[in-house]
């Protein structure tokens, strides 16, 4: 794929969000210091009609103000898609070096899956397929494999974020009803300089052990509602199960099971 040289300020296009999109731009040009090593090429972003809710998302997660977003939402709401298209939009808004994406190593399963073939980084893969499968919807193949390559993506478990530092970084913790207190803790408190992070969780789908847990997720969310943490520009966004997109099937599951 051809890319196009980035426009100095690095602006950002949402499909069907044309005066949205030139908010964001206003807005983050006057207020979010840009990040000291930037993309130099504008990444051409794979657009969809995305649906009003959606672009209210876009409004909260790209605005210079916000630092941490707690998503919550069914599954086939594109909580992922929505995080990693927000993400390569900071790249494109040169706000974020990169994109790191964080998963608590447990697997969803009742039942361990055993050994796994491979080196670590195999290994690991396949708890990172849901973001491959994201860029591989918002890119192209030789995009995604450049941003690797250049080490704008990276993708680790949360337990190997302990004792980093991050500084302008988009993180994105999937799968955050499978993450401890202490896991989600532990990334938030990574947080430098120019840092933005999006928790992701679906409450209904843990696979902790223990069927009445449901992780730190709920707790830390419900704990920064408060007006004085979004001051702080920390935010909570929900989708319902009439904000699934991935088929009527499993928004006709995601209600049947709510009911009960």
């Amino acid at each position: 794929m051809k890319e196009k040289s980035s426009p100095a300020k690095g602006k950002v296009k949402i499909r069907g969000a044309k005066e949205l999109a030139e908010d964001i731009n206003e807005s983050n040009v006057a207020k979010r210091p840009k990040t000291p090593n930037p993309i130099k090429r504008q990444i051409k972003l794979n657009q969809f009609p995305w649906t009003d809710k959606q672009k209210e998302f876009f409004r909260v997660a790209l605005d210079p103000s916000t630092n941490i977003v707690f998503v919550n939402g069914p599954a086939g709401t594109s909580k992922t898609l929505l995080s990693v298209y927000c993400g390569l939009q900071l790249l494109n808004m040169k706000a974020a070096d990169d994109i790191m994406y964080l998963r608590s190593a447990v697997e969803s399963s009742d039942k361990s899956l055993g050994y796994l073939p491979g080196d670590a980084n195999e290994k690991l893969r396949f708890y990172n397929l849901p973001l491959l499968d994201k860029l591989d919807e918002l890119l192209t193949e030789s995009t995604a494999q450049k941003l690797e390559d250049q080490k704008r993506v990276a993708m680790f478990p949360v337990n190997f974020a302990r004792g980093m530092n991050w500084k302008y970084k988009c993180i994105i913790l999937d799968e955050a009803q499978n993450s401890s207190v202490k896991e989600i803790i532990t990334v938030l408190t990574r947080m430098g300089e120019g840092c933005r992070c999006f928790i992701l969780a679906d409450p209904m789908q843990t696979d902790l052990k223990n069927e009445n847990s449901q992780g730190g997720f709920s707790k830390l969310s419900k704990t920064f509602s408060d007006e004085e943490s979004v001051k702080m520009g920390i935010y909570s966004f929900n989708f319902t199960e009439d904000d699934v997109m991935r088929s009527d099937l499993v928004k006709y599951i995601i209600k049947k099971l709510k009911e009960k």
